[in-house]
């Protein structure tokens, strides 16, 4: 059962990321409910360990300031590479996509629901379940790869470094707590300050 849960979030995420880009779905309205519910799946199989590897003060203790760095890394790459003309679009396509959602409530919705539906299954029931027969390195990676390729149908340059980058620090500090805690506090800190200080400036129109 566990198995084909782990195949069915990964396509059912990779479908919502697509039809975000090819039929112009709302991320929020289809997004929330396809990683809450992949979050729900990963609590029925049983929950997942927090930090069972190092005390889950010291996971939350690492984890925000993991969050922060991640954010100042992302804002710096983004500085950077978004004179690159099609990465810039991306980027900004990237927050465009959010529509005009005030933030108190996409941050209850990212903080409460997205953030942690994905770190539950992806580095709570796929990471962990791989662990059991792979071993915690090869699990971790082989995860990693999976998120990665469940957020390439977005079809967007800041989306799959997003993926790749951050899946990369969460899937780490995974694999060094045994758990979820520290990955889900530095995720919802990162998703929290891209969302409140924006790394690209939205078009006024796009906000409207």
């Amino acid at each position: 059962m566990e198995a084909a849960m782990m195949l069915v979030g990964l396509a059912g995420e990779g479908t919502a990321w697509w039809l975000v880009a090819s039929r112009g779905w709302d991320v929020w309205r289809l997004l929330t409910p396809v990683l809450a519910a992949m979050g729900l799946a990963a609590l029925a199989v049983g929950p997942p360990p927090l930090s069972p590897e190092v005390d889950p003060w010291v996971a939350a203790a690492l984890g925000l300031p993991a969050g922060v760095a991640l954010y100042a890394a992302t804002w710096a790459f983004v500085s950077i590479v978004r004179r690159w003309g099609r990465f810039g679009r991306h980027a900004a396509a990237m927050y465009e996509r959010q529509g005009s959602l005030p933030l108190a409530l996409a941050l209850a919705l990212s903080v409460g629901l997205t953030v942690p539906g994905e770190e539950l299954f992806w580095r709570g029931l796929f990471q962990g379940e791989l662990a059991g027969s792979l071993g915690a390195g090869p699990a971790a990676l082989a995860s990693w790869a999976a998120f990665v390729l469940a957020n390439l149908p977005a079809a967007n340059l800041a989306i799959a470094a997003g993926a790749i980058v951050g899946g990369a620090v969460w899937t780490l500090l995974g694999w060094w707590s045994g758990g979820v805690l520290a990955p889900l506090v530095c995720h919802a800190v990162w998703a929290s300050l891209m969302l409140s200080l924006p790394v690209v400036r939205v078009p006024v129109e796009a906000e409207a």
